[in-house]
């Protein structure tokens, strides 16, 4: 079979003017970025504010694996297939972070005959979002040792900083540094951090504003440090949430691009799901819903990250809620949680049915929120008929429809099976309900998504974030929502716990306020917000030739 590159060669790029144009976007609305890139300007929401939503079709899967189950690839691949309906579709994705590009995922644009183009602009610098909000953030960061150097006004605790650096880079070296050495005119030497760019406040912020004026709010609401009485500082109290809008001005406007069959996609934003929200702008789904007929999003990683925080945290600032929620199942995965984690092409029944259980448990958590659900096999050229009718026999007793989806190789074609399924589905009666109440306590909350959704024992805390917890209530953030960050390869903290973990204990090791973009973090584990690279990094793949052709970026 044609390799991705070949496929990808082999199409016809369509001008961006002409998606636009099957998306009713108007030229007026349009900031064209080359031939086959542009940005949509958000005064296009104000004219189309009338118009009714479309469908809202989520795609979420089972824990992944190291070897990838496809939820970009099946939301590219049902877009197309619902545009072969001849029902109007728009796909929304987040923007890839060059971090995992360059590391152990590599590309982030689909795959085969279902991919977003052009895949190697999409995949690197794009429109520059990724950079303008790390610029932000690190303007937010010398803005702040700045003041503490030249007086410090604020009184501003130096021990309690709690504002990183960012880059968009794997880099374990910069997970804890020491600044400000050199002499006085080089700053106040403290220890500080780097996260990677997916993981910083601003990215979230920009992914949960609804327009320029809520984006500045939201900035200067950021908290960047305490004072020495115990006092919250904020990026408001330095005066520079104006500057950092500048800053986002054109980062705010969701990016229009094209699938191999033409399908107007939509990508803007890029946080990730283990240790953010996981999933595209607000703007840009809110677009896409008053454009389209169905609008076909995919929350990050697992079920248990992504959807969970779609549900409960970015459906709650969106004011919107899935029709169908497609949760992606692979045979490869499933006999992964089952332990064959090395030999993945062979078949074991007992190992496969105990993989099974992570599928059923992702099932019996989404059917918690009360949407119409459907599980998409990601089929592949190896997977055995006695495999696939498994999976179905599972679906079959836990009542919900499941699709074989081919889109890999077929594209639209392959996914029509699931489309069709998707297009009855969202007939239904939807009865969506986040799982907790905002006004629940903070730890009722943490406590809701670990035994509900985790499968959790318990939840242990220890004593670092229940002190943090107890602060940030009496500061009167007890009513925000939640982001856990935990690995996303186990339904625990700990990674190596595959399948359906026995009971287990949920370790709170950290806890992190998020005022400006409106929810507390909690750290489970061992999670850290800045990835490192492997031995064998994707980098080490990529190249590009005399003609200007990127290789290896898939």
């Amino acid at each position: 079979m044609e390799n991705d590159f070949e496929i990808v060669k082999k199409s016809d790029i369509w001008p961006i003017e002409k998606i636009a144009e099957i998306a009713g976007i108007k030229s007026e609305y349009l900031e064209l970025y080359g031939k086959y890139k542009a940005k949509i300007d958000l005064s296009i929401l104000k004219n189309a504010d009338n118009n009714p939503n479309g469908h809202l079709i989520l795609i979420t899967a089972m824990n992944p694996t190291p070897y990838g189950e496809g939820k970009t690839l099946t939301t590219i691949g049902l877009g197309q297939a619902l545009s072969l309906f001849e029902k109007k579709a728009i796909i929304t994705l987040r923007e890839p972070s060059m971090g995992p590009v360059f590391g152990v995922k590599g590309g982030a644009t689909g795959g085969g005959r279902s991919q977003i183009l052009p895949m190697e602009d999409i995949n690197l610098h794009f429109t520059g979002d990724i950079h303008a909000i790390q610029a932000a953030h690190n303007l937010l960061a010398a803005m702040l040792d700045t003041h503490i150097l030249m007086g410090n006004e604020l009184d501003i605790d130096i021990n309690n900083v709690v504002w990183p650096r960012a880059i968009d880079m794997n880099d374990r070296a910069l997970r804890n540094i020491v600044i400000g050495l050199g002499g006085s005119g080089d700053g106040i030497p403290r220890e500080s951090k780097f996260i990677i760019t997916a993981a910083s406040e601003i990215m979230s912020i920009v992914c949960l504003s609804k327009d320029i004026f809520d984006l500045k709010s939201k900035l200067a609401n950021i908290t960047v440090a305490f004072d020495r009485k115990g006092n919250i500082i904020k990026a408001g109290d330095l005066k520079i949430e104006g500057a950092l809008a500048a800053i986002l001005k054109d980062a705010l406007k969701p990016n229009l691009v094209q699938t191999i069959e033409h399908t107007p996609a939509i990508v803007h934003g890029g946080p990730f799901a283990n240790i953010s929200i996981g999933t595209n702008s607000i703007i840009a789904t809110n677009i896409a819903l008053k454009l389209a007929d169905f609008v076909v999003i995919e929350a990050g990683f697992g079920a248990d990250l992504g959807a969970e925080k779609f549900f409960n945290i970015v459906s709650r600032n969106g004011n919107f809620s899935p029709s169908v929620v497609v949760l992606v199942v692979t045979c490869k995965a499933i006999k992964y949680h089952g332990g064959l984690k090395d030999i993945i092409t062979y078949h074991d029944e007992e190992a496969f049915r105990k993989g099974l259980k992570n599928v059923e448990k992702h099932i019996d958590n989404l059917k918690l929120f009360g949407v119409p659900i459907v599980v998409s096999i990601n089929k592949f050229d190896f997977d055995r008929d006695q495999e696939i009718e498994m999976i179905k026999n599972l679906c079959s007793k836990k009542k919900v429809p499941v699709a074989l989806s081919t889109m890999f190789s077929e594209g639209g074609k392959g996914g029509l099976e699931l489309a069709n399924i998707v297009l009855e589905l969202s007939k239904q009666e939807n009865t969506f309900k986040p799982l907790y109440e905002l006004s629940d306590d903070i730890e009722k909350k943490i406590d809701i998504i670990a035994k509900k959704i985790y499968g959790a024992k318990r939840v242990i805390f220890e004593t670092k974030p229940r002190k943090k917890i107890e602060l940030y209530k009496k500061l009167g953030y007890g009513n925000l929502p939640i982001c856990i960050a935990k690995t996303q390869m186990s339904l625990s903290d700990e990674k190596n716990l595959i399948g359906v973990p026995p009971p287990f204990d949920l370790e709170i090791t950290d806890v992190e306020l998020a005022s400006g973009a409106g929810y507390i973090v909690i750290l489970c584990g061992n999670i850290n917000l800045m990835p490192g690279l492997s031995s064998s990094p994707a980098a080490l793949n990529m190249d590009i030739d005399h003609k200007g052709n990127i290789q290896g970026l898939l």
